[in-house]
């Protein structure tokens, strides 16, 4: 091949990077202008190529010029290849700059510098650290430049272990007091985050320039290293270097992190004395300053006195709005943008976005969506990562997930925002599936990606996946994150798995209130209660400060312990603290006195509350029901509705629960209906079992049993328990069957229901049908659940069965029982036990097997506690007809108050009646 022809095939293979226009003209004009070359040297070359840089338009005269190199022989001429080198590395041609350079007859320390410098302006890291090497291998010492330009690509490519041992060059050389090798360092390790190594480069060089003092104000500045960044320009001030715009922009970036308003505006009003010109820079940093701080009032000056055509300036008005909520102002300023003809950019979607979902304005929130398609950012990874986490936030997790499926390209923040608001919206399975889906597309999870998906092994109890995401928080060297080990002890301690979960919990050197919180809602939520409240008591114990959250824990854990009196100790500190100003809490003190069978300190917490939400109403509205007090449930409710807010599934379980409870049937059936056709709540099978409930306590079973079979849904075994307990109560044996059939079916294991059917055949006499149940039960390996009772007496909690003798006071209270037993027979009490056995089991039974463990309960509290205090007894089952019956009689003997919690609800027994009214 001819140099002409090479020159020829060197420009073809060249034009496919340069515009088609240019390209075409160049293959037209180079073969009548290669001529007029041919009698130019290599410094006339060399000096056409110097008039070429910088300028875009130039780029045919590049290619003439190199074409024409090629035809004179000076292919490998050192001083026209460097030249090309600069030029096509600079415009991100690296694969034509790599073969310049491997076509040179000779390299310099300016054609190693030329490569080098390419590849680390274009990011290639790796590239620039193989070409370093091979220089090493030829035998070439590095010079300073060369040195830095290694150092640069290191940064860039963030090859922090090949920087190192740069570094280690930069010392075998000896060129570490030189100034760009000491500042290329310094970005090196700010980088990586290793501020104390960037301070000791910082320390031991003997000379700082401008660039040295603007890199680490920025670094630290950028980290949210504020009070930092302020000492170095302290630093750098008594050095004698005057700042310029670079060095400001990132002192007001600092003063922005730290909310440092002063010392940001007197470093504005420096740059007015100065007069330092505002580039686009320092008015985004100034109005980034003045956003950040809250005064929205100077930023709007600076915005409306500045650039109105630097979309950044417009970006930060955006956030300005969004800062204080103010959607209105926030939407303004976006229309203003759109008809001043700014084009948006991929952060001015994300600022208006986050504001919709901030303010709860969801439908906004859609049209900008639109809006964004239509400029073509839906595919932006940013924009896409926001409406991912707009949409989950409000529970349309169907349009997040299919915005996440539109993404051609998926980063760790669209992953981890669907993972997010899966597990917020506790669809637990569903994160760790798209935890798992993302791994499998070759993303390693960041910290936030593995604290939710801790977070939703926590939620299902997943030890297993638990383990593995542990595990895997140390392979990706997060073992110092505190915001996942905060969610891995909360794992732990839900999982039941005390041990791990307090040795997690003292590994972690700096605990804060969500450490302390994490440990006291998983004991909770795990059922550990007493657990909890120690938890509580070492908070207090190590002056750790309570919120929210931490009482909203303990007091559900003595909620669900129905230990009032450590809820009260627990109410009262929350007094102190001024946290009962908080709904949450109030909502927790309601639900504790609730279940602790105080409901006039429940519906007094209510009262006294300044703002109530849904779980404030749902939660009295449930109380009151519990506690027999159905019209004043439904009266709470119309209440909640004059007061605009919409009920939901929980109000409404309430709702019919309390119609049940009272003997409401048209009105329950009423509430039903409306449940879809007005408020557009579709009923769960919990609401169907209510509706069976409120049917099967009226006596109408024949409706009851067509509602059950005419229902839209799969019946559960909720439903068919509550059916036959009916049938129990009302004697119908036909439906009982019925219902056991499908029951026995549905939970072949559980005691309750062959006990049900068991009675049901004694109660109409059917004693061998009885029998045949209970075989049953022993042929299966199903045993009952033996009724247990608790009475708190002395803050010690003693535990009752039926018949029990293992008390140390039994002696004492059969001798009391008996006693109170004769006082209540004689004003009309008969035992009813006896209905549940024919007359020759009642002959061969021991009399103290019938004594129900609520009765001892009872008889020891009457014996053990002063005469003001009611009586609070738990039952684990349902109370029967004979111990209801008592509880009347003895509160009428004895003028007590006796509040018995069974399985089911509360009683009230006061002067011989119950808050129930006998129908419960």
């Amino acid at each position: 091949m001819t140099r002409r022809e090479a020159a020829a095939t060197l420009h073809r293979s060249l034009s496919r990077f340069v515009a088609h226009d240019e390209a075409e003209r160049t293959l037209f004009v180079v073969a009548s202008k290669a001529r007029q070359h041919g009698a130019l040297g290599s410094a006339d070359l060399a000096g056409a190529l110097r008039g070429c840089r910088g300028r875009g338009d130039r780029w045919p005269c590049v290619l003439e010029i190199h074409a024409a190199s090629v035809m004179r022989g000076l292919g490998g001429d050192r001083l026209i290849g460097n030249l090309l080198i600069d030029l096509y590395a600079k415009n991100g041609l690296l694969r034509w700059a790599r073969r310049v350079f491997e076509d040179l007859s000779a390299r310099d320390h300016v054609s190693w510098v030329a490569m080098l410098s390419g590849y680390a302006q274009n990011g290639l890291g790796i590239e620039a650290v193989g070409l370093f090497r091979q220089m090493h291998r030829s035998a070439v010492v590095p010079t300073p430049y060369v040195l830095s330009s290694v150092l640069s690509a290191c940064t860039k490519g963030q090859l922090f272990a090949q920087g190192r041992l740069v570094h280690a060059q930069v010392y075998k050389q000896g060129f570490c007091s030189e100034t760009f090798v000491g500042n290329a360092l310094i970005a090196l390790y700010l980088r990586y985050g290793s501020f104390k190594l960037a301070d000791r480069v910082f320390s031991d060089m003997p000379f700082c320039d401008r660039v040295t003092f603007n890199t680490l104000i920025s670094g630290h500045a950028q980290c949210e290293h504020g009070e930092r960044a302020l000492e170095i320009f302290d630093e750098m001030q008594l050095s004698g270097l005057r700042p310029d715009c670079v060095t400001v922009a990132s002192l007001l970036a600092a003063c922005a992190n730290v909310g440092d308003l002063q010392k940001g505006k007197q470093l504005h009003a420096y740059l007015l004395k100065a007069g330092m010109s505002l580039d686009y820079i320092t008015e985004g940093s100034l109005l980034d300053l003045y956003v950040k701080c809250g005064d929205i009032e100077t930023a709007h000056e600076i915005f409306n006195s500045g650039d109105r055509t630097n979309v950044v300036l417009w970006n930060l008005m955006l956030v300005a709005y969004g800062q204080i909520s103010d959607l209105a102002k926030s939407f303004e300023i976006f229309c203003q943008m759109q008809a001043a003809g700014i084009r948006p950019n991929q952060f001015t979607y994300p600022c208006i976005l986050r504001t919709c979902t901030c303010s709860g304005h969801i439908e906004l929130g859609e049209q900008i969506h639109s809006l964004s398609i239509k400029t073509g950012f839906e595919s932006d990874m940013y924009v896409s990562g926001v409406l991912i986490d707009m949409y989950s936030k409000y529970g349309w997790l169907d349009k997040a997930r299919r915005v996440l499926e539109m993404l051609g390209k998926k980063d760790v923040v669209s992953w981890t925002s669907m993972i997010a608001g899966y597990v917020q919206h506790d669809l637990c399975e569903e994160a760790l599936a798209t935890f798992k889906e993302m791994q499998d597309c070759g993303i390693w999870p960041d910290n936030i990606g593995l604290a939710s998906a801790a977070s939703a092994c926590a939620g299902i109890k997943a030890m297993r996946q638990g383990l593995q995401i542990h595990a895997r928080v140390y392979v990706s060297g997060y073992s110092a994150d505190v915001s996942i080990w905060n969610t891995l002890v909360n794992l732990y301690a839900r999982c039941g798995r005390s041990e791990e979960a307090f040795s997690l919990f003292r590994a972690i050197e700096h605990k804060d209130e969500i450490t302390w919180n994490g440990l006291i809602s998983g004991f909770g939520q795990s059922g550990l209660y007493e657990e909890a409240l120690k938890v509580f008591k070492q908070m207090g114990q190590t002056g750790a400060r309570y919120n929210v959250f931490t009482f909203v824990s303990s007091i559900s854990a003595s909620a669900n312990m129905a230990d009032i009196k450590q809820g009260k100790q627990l109410h009262c500190r929350a007094i102190k603290t001024g946290h009962t100003s908080e709904t949450e809490v109030s909502n927790a003190l309601i639900s504790l006195y609730g279940k602790c069978g105080s409901i006039e300190d429940a519906k007094m917490e209510f009262s006294e509350m300044s703002e109530r939400n849904e779980v404030s109403w749902n939660t009295i509205i449930t109380s009151c029901s519990q506690h027999g007090r159905g019209l004043e449930a439904l009266d709470l409710f119309g209440q909640m509705k004059k007061e605009g807010l919409k009920p939901n599934d929980v109000t409404f379980i309430g709702v019919l629960a309390a119609c049940s409870h009272v003997g409401l049937v048209e009105e329950g059936l009423s509430h039903f209906k409306s449940m879809s056709n007005e408020y557009g709540v579709t009923p769960i099978p919990d609401h169907y079992a209510c509706v069976v409930d409120i049917l099967g306590r009226a006596g109408q079973l024949d409706r009851a049993r067509k509602f059950v079979e005419e229902m839209p849904i799969a019946t559960d075994a909720m439903v068919w328990r509550t059916l036959l307990s009916a049938c129990k109560v009302h004697k119908n044996i036909e439906i009982g069957e019925l219902a056991a059939k499908h029951l026995l079916e549905l939970e072949p294991h559980d005691s309750a229901s062959y006990v049900l059917l068991s009675n049901a055949y004694a109660v109409t006499g059917k004693w061998s049908n009885r029998d045949h149940v209970r075989k049953l039960m022993r042929d299966r390996g199903v045993k009952k659940e033996p009724g247990r009772s608790w009475i708190e007496v002395k803050s010690a909690v003693h535990a009752f069965f039926a018949g029990d003798r293992l008390h140390p006071l039994a002696d004492q209270i059969y001798r009391f029982l008996a006693d109170l037993n004769d006082r209540i027979a004689k004003i009309g009490y008969k035992q009813d036990n006896y209905h549940l056995f024919h007359e020759k089991e009642q002959e061969r039974r021991d009399p103290t097997s019938f004594v129900h463990s609520e009765k001892l309960a009872v008889a020891f509290g009457l014996m053990s506690l002063p005469p003001c205090m009611p009586l609070r007894v738990i039952k684990n089952l349902r109370v029967c007809n004979d111990c209801h019956n008592w509880m009347k009689f003895t509160s009428d003997v004895t003028g007590r108050e006796i509040v018995l919690r069974d399985v089911y609800r509360f009683h009230h027994f006061t002067n011989g009646s119950c808050s129930c009214g006998d129908f419960w």
